[in-house]
């Protein structure tokens, strides 16, 4: 019997069904509705939510986090990708690993950090048992960055601080985007900051609910 369901739940057409519905929403970035449609997202969530996988929901993943909304990790992706693919990318908050797996199907090198060292190990399990090789991790405060392997073509964070870590900030290359909810809870925006030669350009896409960015590790 579980077998079948399996196969339901995981199906290609069920897979289908997201992308269309992310289309609708207006994603267009074929490149990230191609990878998007090959994930396995359910590997990313407990089973008991597995059948909910490929519904267009954030889900609980524990330690009082979620997996993304699946048009909010596609939206994010492809803010950061408009302008030209970078070569290396930072992201703030593994969390499940599946924003990460987005990002590796598409960027040579990605780097992430997350603060809560169970929900880690889990999403590099998962991920490694998907084939995906291309990320490097690092238990640590978000909000620190990751400067030894910066600085980067892009970066994206999963959680919102109340204001843009400075941090994030001088790790950007110049010409390079972050990617990053800002505001308390209620009331923020996604933001997407682009480094120029003598300042950052600051650009609101869009009202967003995100769980806030913590300090420390976990």
């Amino acid at each position: 019997m579980n077998g079948h369901l399996g196969i339901g739940m995981t199906s290609q057409r069920t897979r289908d069904r997201l992308i269309q519905q992310l289309q609708k929403l207006g994603i267009k970035d074929q490149r990230v509705l191609d990878v998007m449609r090959q994930i396995p997202r359910h590997l990313f969530v407990a089973e008991a939510l597995a059948s909910r996988a490929y519904e267009n929901n954030s889900l609980p993943i524990g330690q009082g986090q979620t997996i993304s909304q699946p048009y909010m990790v596609a939206r994010m992706t492809e803010l950061l990708i408009e302008d030209g693919m970078p070569e290396n990318v930072l992201e703030v908050g593994t969390g499940s690993g599946y924003q990460s797996a987005v990002l590796a199907n598409l960027i040579p090198r990605v780097f992430s950090v997350e603060r809560i060292r169970p929900l880690q190990e889990k999403a590099k399990i998962v991920l490694s048992d998907i084939g995906i090789r291309n990320i490097s991790f690092k238990h640590s405060d978000g909000g620190w960055g990751w400067k030894a392997c910066g600085p980067y073509q892009g970066i994206l964070a999963a959680a919102a601080p109340a204001e843009i870590p400075v941090n994030l900030l001088e790790q950007l290359e110049i010409g390079a985007k972050l990617v990053i909810p800002i505001g308390v809870e209620g009331q923020q925006v996604l933001q997407r900051v682009t480094r120029t030669e003598s300042a950052y350009e600051v650009e609101t896409i869009e009202p967003v609910s995100f769980v806030p960015f913590l300090k420390g590790r976990a």
